[in-house]
């Protein structure tokens, strides 16, 4: 039985480095391609090693201001920084509201906000709202609409429920208000499921397309997602297509430009995960155990 066991975790542990391995190696290729010499990226053979290997494919995109890669990069940062930070506040004093027992119809609130995530308006009832809310091409519509979810909003609100009420009762026996409660009480305590929402708003803003694509007509306005739909997926006449250049005696093409463009877009978002993953496991676990 012990070894029928043994055999079955060596298994486990196979498929794992199997999974691990097919996620990992799509970014090490292209880490790999956009580091290679072009001739070497044309030819396809690059695989996790790069040929030739030079950094100009990244200091030609991001020097170039006609790509509008760093552009790009700079609005994606900020719809992310200024929308993270307005979705968790939001999402949090929402949860604590509705977590509260003595709120007067919150379970009404609590299913208005379920039948919404479930029942979505659609593409044109919304264009028509948010023009007449003078939010189609501006700054605040990767904003607004992303600064609640109801997913996050739920196990934020669970893991409200889940701590003592012991504490706003002792509190209230201090002479302290609601609103003092809410963040010198209750918030120190949340730093797992304010790490694991922060996380899911950074990577919902930041990979962000279909927003952006129908109301952003404004290209000074553009996320990183957009630039590099325009520039790989939709490059036309307009300038903004990848061609084959020399860049101090380096020959580039299309192939390591683009997968640059790419790593570039992808690079920043990787590291957010490792901060917060001392509270993501904890704050996803018991947010959504209730």
């Amino acid at each position: 039985m012990l070894k029928k066991l043994q055999l079955f975790d060596y298994f486990n542990m196979f498929i794992l480095l199997v999974i691990s391995i097919v996620c990992i190696y799509p970014f090490l290729n292209i880490l790999a391609v956009s580091l290679s010499d072009g001739a070497a990226a044309a030819s396809g053979k690059i695989y996790l090693w790069p040929k030739g290997w030079n950094i100009e494919t990244y200091k030609y995109i991001l020097e170039n201001p006609r790509l509008g890669v760093v552009k790009g990069l700079m609005n994606s940062f900020l719809y992310t920084i200024v929308g993270g930070v307005f979705g968790v506040i939001l999402t949090y004093c929402t949860a604590y509201s509705l977590s509260k027992k003595r709120l007067i119809g919150r379970k009404v609130i609590m299913l208005l906000f379920i039948f919404t995530w479930v029942f979505e308006a659609g593409i044109i009832p919304n264009y028509i709202i948010y023009k007449q809310l003078g939010l189609v091409n501006s700054f605040w519509v990767m904003i607004l609409p992303m600064a609640m979810n109801t997913f996050l909003l739920i196990i934020t609100k669970s893991f409200l429920e889940g701590l003592p009420e012991e504490l706003e009762e002792a509190a209230f026996m201090e002479g302290a208000n609601d609103f003092q409660i809410m963040w010198k009480v209750y918030f120190p305590l949340c730093k797992p499921i304010i790490a694991t929402i922060s996380v899911f708003y950074a990577v919902f803003i930041w990979n962000q397309f279909l927003i952006p694509i129908i109301y952003l007509q404004d290209t000074s306005l553009h996320p990183i997602t957009l630039v590099l739909y325009d520039m790989i997926i939709n490059s036309s006449s307009d300038g903004t297509s990848f061609e084959n250049v020399v860049v101090n005696g380096v020959q580039l093409t299309p192939q390591n430009l683009q997968a640059a463009s790419i790593f570039c877009a992808i690079l920043p978002i990787l590291f957010i995960y490792p901060i917060a993953q001392k509270y993501f496991s904890k704050g996803i676990v018991v947010g959504t155990v209730k």
